[in-house]
């Protein structure tokens, strides 16, 4: 049998072609978007391997293939099923679509072997397929997954033009510059989008910001050049702890901390901490959550240098972990360790570094041990802190403890570094409404309102910054994917303004204002050259961090 690993990153792409369904939970079940990860049913499954050859991160191998580490998920992917009883697995005709299936499936399952002729067979019945206005022209902001996602099923359902547009010169949003160095796998769904930006219907125009900068396209000139835009530009700013010491140096955000290490372009600078052999460094970082982006924080720091050499690393993070020598980080968690937001893969990913050792203490009653000390040298290890809240983050000139409350209890924990981890907002475009308080674009289920709550023709948000910073890729794809569907049925219905403007404009009006546009070859060109620099030195690839020094691998090519 095929057995879904830890990578998993819910994409579904399995289950579609899975011609037993056998892959639970679907985009259609309770539980999709949520769970940790997909899971096969052992006693369905028939080892045909179509969902491994689907997957997108490389997450689903044969049972007798895997590893000593991804063991424990054969047992994983059954007990789903042992817990959830109702789940119904194998083929099972109605005459409509195959359970589990996506309404467009790419694949048509071949007929099972109870049925002797293709007549017998009731096979797949597809939807009937509205028939859409020609000519239609559409702006696609930002290229993450749920961009992506959205970019597939325009493409898959219409017949309309694209326009790819991205603030930065290379693709990817938080699956390049979010995804921690260790998980390479994950970072494969990229692969299929990158497939999407050859189609002769899409135009790539990258290194290209959306606001009211001088070098800037705004919301209402998209609006003025394209019959619909898609905004999916995710949600990349912190909420804040709001507790006295928050900006010393030596206190940050996690958003900053991982597009430091993941190599964002403008977070050159990194966290100002003491270095081994500072004599007031204690060797250990704080982290206030417990989600998993704490989790791929933690797992960074802690991680013996030599292993995230192997990775994708940004050198210069690599050199100050080096240099730090962080063996000790605490994680607090406000409510006890069953609420805790992190997924069960993540948590067992800390298990796997080796030499690393892992203690919890989920103790209401105040009863944590003592951190007031430098940690200890001679072990590396993650402590887990629940019932634990921050109440002051203390130094003169830089960090040197946090204040705490467990239960009834308050503490100090010594450390060089606090990172708050406690969830994310989108960052304001001017020009589009904006809820402030729920940290998104004002929507109504994806369709952009304006300033008075009304719709604004044509306008679409979708991923994070549609509902804020919940779920991963998988989630991503469902949302960008009905938000989509929204705008068929919104363009069938005559609810678009179509553009007045020649379809040529909008590429003049972008390299009138902006100095250097990057089209799909500079972008491959980025990444061939990054591929190069790191085969050099056995790692998956050496990122630019500098703005200039990607335009300079791009070229002077456009498109």
């Amino acid at each position: 049998m095929f057995v879904i690993t830890q990578s998993c990153c819910s994409d579904a792409a399995c289950v579609a072609v899975c011609p037993v369904n056998c892959i639970h939970p679907t985009p259609e079940e309770r539980g999709f978007g949520t769970s940790d990860i997909l899971h096969v049913d052992p006693q369905a499954c028939i080892d045909c391997g179509a969902c491994a050859d689907a997957c997108p991160v490389n997450a689903i191998y044969p049972a007798d293939k895997l590893g000593a580490r991804d063991k424990v998920f054969i047992d994983i992917n059954a007990d789903y099923y042992k817990s959830n009883p109702d789940i119904q697995s194998g083929y099972a005709p109605t005459g409509a679509e195959l359970p589990g299936m996506a309404p467009f499936p790419d694949v048509v399952a071949a007929r099972p072997s109870s049925y002797t002729t293709d007549d017998d067979w009731p096979g797949v019945t597809y939807p009937e397929i509205p028939k859409l206005p020609v000519g239609l022209r559409i702006a696609l902001v930002g290229t993450g997954p749920s961009g992506g996602y959205a970019l597939r099923t325009l493409l898959d359902r219409t017949e309309a033009d694209v326009t790819v547009i991205d603030r930065l010169p290379t693709p990817g949003g938080l699956v390049r510059a979010g995804v921690a160095p260790d998980h390479p796998g994950t970072k494969g769904v990229l692969h299929s989008f990158d497939l999407l930006y050859r189609d002769p219907r899409v135009s790539m125009l990258t290194n290209v910001g959306v606001g009211d900068g001088p070098n800037e396209v705004t919301p209402a000139e998209l609006a003025e050049h394209f019959d619909a835009v898609f905004y999916a530009v995710g949600a990349s700013e912190s909420r804040r702890l709001g507790i006295p010491g928050e900006d010393l140096p030596g206190s940050t955000s996690a958003t900053e901390l991982v597009a430091w290490y993941n190599a964002a372009p403008g977070a050159d600078a990194g966290p100002p901490i003491r270095r081994a052999g500072d004599d007031r460094a204690t060797g250990r970082a704080v982290i206030i959550g417990t989600g998993n982006v704490a989790l791929d924080v933690a797992r960074i720091l802690v991680s013996p240098p030599e292993l995230l050499a192997t990775t994708d690393i940004a050198d210069r993070a690599l050199q100050i972990l080096r240099e730090q020598n962080v063996h000790e980080v605490v994680l607090l968690g406000r409510r006890g360790q069953d609420a805790a937001a992190y997924t069960a893969p993540e948590y067992r990913a800390l298990a796997a570094i080796p030499g690393v050792d892992i203690e919890v203490f989920d103790n209401a009653d105040g009863e944590v041990p003592d951190l007031s000390a430098p940690a200890d040298p001679s072990r590396r290890r993650i402590v887990f802190l629940f019932h634990s809240a921050p109440e002051e983050i203390i130094g003169d000139t830089a960090v040197d403890a946090v204040a705490i409350r467990t239960g009834g209890t308050s503490h100090k924990i010594a450390t060089d570094l606090v990172v708050r981890s406690i969830g994310y907002r989108s960052t304001p475009i001017p020009g589009l409404a904006f809820d402030d308080e729920r940290g998104v674009f004002r929507n109504d289920d994806g369709r952009l309102l304006d300033e008075s709550g009304q719709v604004v023709p044509g306008g679409y948000v979708v991923g994070w910054a549609k509902r804020g910073p919940s779920g991963g890729i998988g989630a991503n794809k469902l949302c960008a994917t009905r938000t989509v569907e929204d705008f068929i049925a919104d363009a069938v219905a005559g609810r678009l303004v179509r553009s007045a403007k020649d379809p040529k404009a909008f590429g003049a009006l972008v390299r009138k204002r902006v100095k250097h546009v990057i089209g799909y070859r500079g972008m491959r060109a980025i990444d061939r050259i990054e591929r190069r620099l790191g085969a050099e030195q056995g790692r998956p690839r050496v990122k630019f961090t500098q703005l200039a020094d990607m335009v300079g691998a791009a070229g002077r090519r456009k498109r």
